[in-house]
């Protein structure tokens, strides 16, 4: 019984009473809706600018799809250095070579329910020593995960135009990376785009940026069905508004239990 008179006795002078209605709430009543409300807003306001980020890379990434190709960005001034992210979805046309040596599968690529693979191969920038890796779409798998498809890359040179593709740097992964010397037999398939590793690993200097293929008739291309999913911006909204609920019912909780009705002889 202490415990309660603890908890209620700096509140009794908290009390409105209006017709016949009194509000009264309780110290830890009131100490867990202080702290819930501004928590669930926070999280829904977090979710939300969430969407608005990927509405933004979903318009960008639209916007880039029917501009001008633009010259790929070989040498970047100062600025350009600090700020790469504004190149990312830019439509872009670049000339030269393919080179094979130090080509990968990434794993794990879905298309038409079929498991199979985005092909990773080098690009030798015309005129210069710097390379950058091309995306050159899905190919499927074989029935056993570990026999590898086979693909042709084409010979000579070559311009290709595609949209520049910036690979995240946050990648989960259990796969061993205290080793960063190139293997004596190259890795022909990687789980993750991971692109640091990427240039630790070969002799080549690369840029870093990729280019994922246009969908039209590009030079040793194969399946691209490239896309920016929208679903993830309706989740996110989704998770937002479930946020402000929380907090709304937080509230009405709160009044719940904080009024209560007189009985009519003390009215």
């Amino acid at each position: 019984m202490k415990l309660n008179s603890h908890y209620e006795t700096p509140m009794k002078q908290m009390q409105f009473t209006i017709h016949r209605y009194v509000f009264k709430p309780t110290l830890l009543g009131v100490v867990l809706t202080l702290i819930c409300i501004p928590l669930f807003i926070k999280f829904g306001l977090w979710q939300y600018n969430k969407a608005q980020q990927k509405q933004a890379i979903q318009s960008a990434y639209q916007s880039a799809e029917s501009s001008k190709a633009q010259d790929f960005p070989v040498q970047l001034s100062a600025n350009e250095a600090l700020n790469i992210e504004q190149w990312n979805y830019k439509r872009v046309k670049v000339t030269g070579h393919y080179e094979t040596q130090y080509q990968f599968l990434l794993d794990n690529k879905v298309e038409m329910n079929q498991a199979g693979y985005h092909v990773i191969t080098p690009f030798k920038i015309a005129s210069t020593s710097q390379y950058v890796l091309i995306n050159r779409g899905w190919i499927a798998g074989k029935a056993s995960h570990a026999e590898l498809p086979e693909f042709a890359t084409p010979a000579g040179q070559h311009t290709l135009t595609g949209q520049i593709w910036i690979p995240s740097k946050k990648i989960f992964t259990l796969e061993n990376k205290t080793d960063n010397s190139i293997p004596k037999a190259w890795k022909p398939v990687w789980q993750n785009m991971d692109m640091v590793q990427y240039q630790k690993m070969v002799p080549l200097t690369v840029s870093p940026f990729a280019i994922k293929l246009d969908s039209g008739n590009q030079t040793g291309g194969f399946l691209r069905n490239w896309q920016v999913p929208a679903d993830r911006i309706t989740t996110h909204i989704g998770y937002a508004y479930q946020w402000f609920g929380f907090a709304l019912a937080s509230l009405l909780i709160f009044l719940y239990m904080s009024i209560s009705r007189l009985p009519k002889q003390n009215v």
